[in-house]
């Protein structure tokens, strides 16, 4: 549950680096950035190459939000397929472009749809966004918040998508610069957990929205 620690990050140090250039691409796609970055130095990348492997990360890890398959550009277990045919993560963007392409097209048009929404709350200490029920709102909750947190490294971060009975999908970022309190925080609510960076909650009920949004403002104020 470390801040700074991911699934790639574990696998990769009990496969002793045996593939290490898929292990920078995970850990970029859980937005840790700077454990991405020290795990890629002995691999001596230039930037362009870096950035790369930190693309690939990102939209691999944005294909994996929805609460249903359909909502994917491709299943889990299809990408999965794709990729581990390749000991190395710049072959398969060698020689396989359209798929990489189809994920980059997908990625770059919904957080274009969800960067033109507004906060519902929003203090120097944290914000709040709802995205409405639809596939690509559910497809970029998780990357959205990453990307918020990112540009505001001092502001916690959460969004919040419309489910069809009514509740709320969650996903919570802590700042970037204080990664604690987001499993605590999520935690309180039936369904939520996750990591002190990142947590979530699957599904939060409509009479609980206000006792959320209070919860949230009382943990990052």
């Amino acid at each position: 549950e470390a801040p700074d620690v991911c699934t790639s990050l574990l696998v990769n140090h009990y496969l002793n680096n045996a593939f290490l250039k898929w292990a920078v691409v995970g850990t970029f796609g859980d937005n840790l950035k700077k454990s991405a970055e020290a795990l890629a130095k002995p691999l001596s990348l230039t930037k362009e190459r870096l950035d790369k492997l930190e693309n690939l990360g990102i939209y691999i890890n944005y294909n994996g939000y929805g609460p249903q398959l359909k909502d994917l550009h491709f299943s889990p277990a299809e990408l999965y397929r794709l990729v581990s045919q390749y000991k190395c993560p710049f072959d398969f963007l060698e020689d396989d472009k359209i798929h990489f392409e189809q994920l980059e097209t997908g990625y770059k048009d919904d957080m274009r749809k969800a960067n033109e929404s507004k906060p519902v709350t929003e203090t120097s200490s944290s914000a709040v966004f709802i995205l409405p029920n639809t596939a690509w709102a559910r497809r970029v909750s998780g990357v959205f918040s990453n990307d918020l947190c990112n540009k505001f490294d001092s502001r916690a971060h959460a969004v919040l998508i419309e489910n069809n009975d009514g509740g709320y999908l969650v996903s919570v970022r802590a700042p970037l610069s204080n990664k604690q309190g987001a499993s605590n925080l999520c935690g309180q609510f039936p369904t939520g957990g996750g990591r002190a960076a990142a947590a979530g909650i699957n599904d939060l009920p409509t009479e609980s929205l206000n006792e959320f949004l209070d919860k949230f403002k009382l943990a990052y104020n």
